[in-house]
């Protein structure tokens, strides 16, 4: 079979790939990032790529004008190569990792005290579930004939009070040359047990004195981005974080596409290996930015969704997305680190945070623990906004728990323009209520080449407060403006003209946008309401409101209210904890509380299948609304409105 050359720009990256291969698949080989929210399916319209030498076979699709088919833009998810062909990824394609680091400042932050290093500290929790202990032992000689592993554990017991402590054949093999490498100076490493009366593990021995460096590793395991932190287990602090994409993206955006695809061929194993590259890219990264050695790092948690947890393992997802919706487990034992994949020493066990449901996973249980929600008796509504929205109720008492799906919208996905964080993303946004124009303000600071999630929201509360929306989500078209328009149909408000974008269009939000947006935000209120309805609690019973996840951390409160995605109240009550899951698998590295816990909290929580409980559908069709059918549960909002309204007329 003959086979040709693709080239792709502005990456400089060349592959050879066969006759007849899809455009998108050989970007993947090639480790070139096209968008593609919909997995290859040629629904989205993300995945535009131009054609600049060369041809391909197809790539053309109503997504596409004839002016960009005429520019050379082509759908790389339809696309075949038949030639040599060099490809040009536009610059909306393209990732920018760096501002998933960038150290900027949430709108409102506040500390959570449940379960953080200083209380530990005060309640004597600070117990990290591995130890160094360092021993000086005495050395053998005629006298003296006691085996290597003998000396070893006798001195423990005798000396440091260990108990019930069990040798792992790896560490045998190494004892006899690492006691004598430094005259039986030595470290050993303990991996403490879960319950109290169980077995303490002696997972590692090195030479000399190493009892001042003991690391663990914390990994969130997000559909999107991947997160590590490097925590010192002997001061509790975080020494080093690092975020990336993970690899999974070029796959599919949301999980089922990326089920879908781990059920063709060696989908799964492909996936498997694309989110470990990520995992060990961040370890790599911030184990030498901290400048320690690998063979100190002694213990690694992982958090992640259902299905992420579930690729992570290589283990088959099929059934999440079928009914009746059953996961293959929720809790994992841990499984030796290297089996996996994972860049670390021989020594390291992976701790796997357990699930709940399909849809309710260790990254919300990692959420759960980190912010002490299940130690509060406070009741406390947490909520991670994304893709799936996951939303708890309850305190240490009791809590119930539910996932609905609120669509990409806040990621960018189902949005024209949509991108996520990124340098030049519309993030914040103001119209002159005179002339209407816009002022965006983009992330970096440049022009403006789309919009992410928060600035979606901004910019529809906006529009409707000025009543450029309606509560539909429809222009007012009776408005003397050339920037709200009709195009191909469809009416849109012009946010930066082609001159002044980054792109070679102007850059838009449509009327589709629009009730994208309002689809979303109504899923997730509306779960919020079915599973108060469902334990007999209104919104006004909230005592305080969560908010995790990095969207969750950058939206403005009274935006969100006034789209109607989070319900009205004091903003003193909601707090944004960022990445809950990462925090939730830093503590765990930090106390074995958290992992003694952790079982009976799955145990505590009660799962609703939203799409199963009648009330469901009617709470999301009254809150297809701009904020909502019912206005008076906006009190504050209905009152500025009808100020606006008596101000016209």
């Amino acid at each position: 079979m003959s086979t040709h050359k693709v080239s792709f720009l502005p990456h400089n990256k060349t592959i050879e790939v066969r006759d007849g291969e899809n455009l998108i698949r050989a970007a993947m080989e090639a480790g070139v990032h096209i968008n593609a929210s919909c997995g290859g399916e040629g629904v989205c319209g993300k995945c535009r790529v131009i054609v600049e030498a060369g041809g391909v076979g197809n790539g053309i699709s109503e997504r596409l004008s004839q002016e960009d088919i005429d520019k050379g833009y082509r759908l790389a998810c339809k696309a075949i190569v038949r030639e040599d062909v060099v490809i040009r990824v536009p610059t909306e394609s393209v990732i920018d990792t760096g501002v998933l680091n960038m150290q900027s400042t949430p709108r409102r932050t506040a500390p959570i005290r449940e379960f953080d290093l200083e209380k530990l500290k005060e309640e004597g929790l600070f117990l990290p579930p591995v130890k160094k202990v360092y021993l000086e032992l005495p050395e053998p000689d005629s006298q003296d004939h006691l085996p290597d592993v003998t000396r070893l554990v006798s001195f423990l017991k005798l000396e440091h009070d260990q108990h019930r402590l069990i040798v792992d054949l790896p560490v045998i093999r190494k004892i006899p040359d690492v006691l004598r490498e430094d005259n039986f100076r030595v470290t050993a490493t303990l991996a403490r047990p879960v319950r109290k009366d169980g077995q303490t593990h002696i997972i590692n021995v090195q030479p000399g004195n190493t009892s001042d460096r003991n690391y663990a590793i914390a990994i969130d395991i997000g559909t999107t981005t991947v997160y590590g932190q490097l925590i010192d287990l002997v001061s509790g602090e975080v020494l080093g974080e690092y975020g990336d994409f993970n690899g999974q993206i070029s796959y599919g955006e949301d999980v089922i596409s990326r089920i879908m695809f781990a059920e063709k061929g060696d989908g799964l194993e492909k996936l498997h290996t694309v989110v470990v590259e990520t995992i060990n890219k961040i370890i790599n990264k911030i184990q030498k930015k901290a400048g320690i050695d690998r063979d100190d790092i002694s213990a690694i948690t992982l958090a992640g969704n259902t299905t992420m947890t579930q690729l992570f393992l290589r283990v088959n997802p099929r059934y999440i997305r079928r009914a009746p919706y059953v996961p293959a487990a929720t809790l994992y034992p841990p499984v030796r680190a290297s089996r996996l994949g994972l860049a670390v020493a021989d020594h390291i066990n992976a701790l796997v945070y357990p699930q709940i449901s399909s849809y309710v996973g260790g990254d919300i249980v990692a959420g759960v623990m980190g912010s002490g929600l299940y130690r509060t008796e406070h009741l406390t509504l947490f909520m991670d906004i994304g893709t799936n929205a996951e939303i708890v109720v309850g305190n240490r008492d009791w809590m119930a728990c539910a996932a609905c799906s609120a669509g990409p919208a806040f990621e960018g996905g189902g949005i024209e323009f949509g991108m996520r964080a990124a340098r030049g993303a519309i993030e914040d946004f103001s119209i002159d209520p005179f002339s209407l124009e816009p002022m965006n303000i983009t992330i970096g600071n440049v022009r403006p080449k789309g919009i992410c999630g928060s600035g979606l929201i901004i910019m529809v509360a906006t529009m409707f407060e000025m009543g450029i929306i309606n509560n539909s989500g429809k222009y007012n078209r009776e408005l003397d403006t050339p920037r709200i328009r009709e195009r191909n149909g469809v009416w849109e408000y012009v946010l930066a003209w082609q001159d002044d974008s980054q792109i070679d269009r102007d850059v838009v939000l449509t009327e589709i946008d629009i009730e994208n947006l309002i689809r979303a935000k109504g899923a997730i209120y509306s779960g919020c309401q079915t599973l108060l309805e469902e334990v007999g609690l209104t919104m006004n019973d909230l005592d305080r409101i969560y908010l995790a996840g990095g969207f969750g951390s950058y939206v403005d409160l009274e935006k969100a209210m006034v789209i109607g995605l989070l319900p009205e109240m004091d903003t003193e009550k909601i707090t944004f904890i960022g990445n809950a899951s990462l925090l939730g698998a830093r503590m765990s590295s930090l106390t074995n509380q958290i992992r003694r816990d952790v079982v009976e909290v799955t145990h505590m929580m009660t799962n609703f299948e939203l799409s199963e409980t009648p009330s469901y559908m009617d709470h999301y069709v009254a809150s297809l609304f701009l904020p909502h059918t019912d206005l008076n549960a906006f009190p504050k909002l209905k009152e500025r409105l009808e100020i606006r309204n008596k101000m016209r007329n």
